[in-house]
């Protein structure tokens, strides 16, 4: 039986995020800009925001099961799913030639939190 991978950890952890203070508290540090500003490019991607959504309302998504509903091809979808894996919004784990992605639920919460939201 074959073992199960993680995908490549982020640059940035998910605690990096968690000490930033709402935008609308103070003033972003450098640092906190760099990093944040990482995580939104790889959400400008209108392909990028799909497919996020799509993973966080199922849970758990294989990516053969996403060339579908985005109507692209699998290395298109690797490539997208790799920016979101690097900026630390999903993460995935190797099963069989799969890779099955979800959401890292503390890294949206704390995406909200540094946006001012609760």
């Amino acid at each position: 039986m074959p073992t199960a991978r993680t995908a490549r950890t982020p640059t940035s952890s998910t605690d990096d995020l968690l000490c930033c203070a709402p935008l609308t508290d103070a003033p972003v540090s450098d640092a906190d800009a760099q990093m944040l500003a990482g995580v939104f490019a790889a959400l400008g991607d209108p392909v990028r925001l799909r497919l996020l959504s799509i993973v966080a309302t199922q849970g758990e998504v294989c990516s053969c099961h996403l060339e579908g509903p985005l109507g692209k091809s699998q290395p298109t979808v690797s490539h997208h799913t790799r920016i979101l894996a690097a900026a630390g919004l999903i993460v995935g784990e190797k099963r069989g030639k799969w890779m099955w992605w979800r959401v890292v639920p503390e890294r949206l919460d704390a995406l909200r939190r540094a946006l001012g939201g609760q």
